[in-house]
């Protein structure tokens, strides 16, 4: 289903991406982590709708064909670091701080940071090139107020 997707995002000199596939890559990231600790529960689904619903302005039938769309490109993908690479390469430097955000915003959305969601974070954090420094900062703005930030 997403072969042709997959092949452009494995090139070694990949082309910048379409506004729709960064989105589609955005998303699939986002389910990535959400799964990688073995349970991608509703409220990390429900928060991946919330925040592609508010980032591209969509509707409920969109953002629900986006997300469906993510989930199943994820399932086929081989690693993240295809992800990151195509929304690194299409997307600047302040955007990707919003990418790290939206991904704590997931990781957070069970009530719970664990290890292998912390570790995938911080692996795409590095491979986006955002800093440890701001990707923590980034943590900060989404827990505010948390018990579990």
């Amino acid at each position: 289903m997403f072969a042709d997707f997959l092949t452009r995002l494995v090139r070694p000199d990949p082309a910048p991406l379409t506004d729709l596939d960064a989105q589609l890559a955005l998303t699939a990231l986002l389910v990535r982590v959400a799964k990688s600790d073995g349970v991608y529960d509703v409220a990390e689904s429900n928060q991946i709708r919330r925040i592609i619903a508010a980032r591209y302005q969509l509707d409920s039938a969109e953002t629900e064909a986006l997300a469906t769309r993510a989930e199943a490109l994820e399932a086929e993908a081989p690693d993240t670091v295809r992800f990151t690479r195509a929304i690194k390469d299409s997307v600047a430097y302040d955007d990707r701080l919003g990418v790290i955000e939206a991904l704590w915003k997931v990781v957070l959305a069970d009530g719970s940071r664990d290890p292998e969601e912390d570790a995938l974070l911080r692996l795409a954090a590095s491979l986006l090139g955002v800093t440890d420094q701001d990707s923590n900062a980034a943590r900060l703005r989404v827990s505010k107020g948390s018990p579990w930030g």
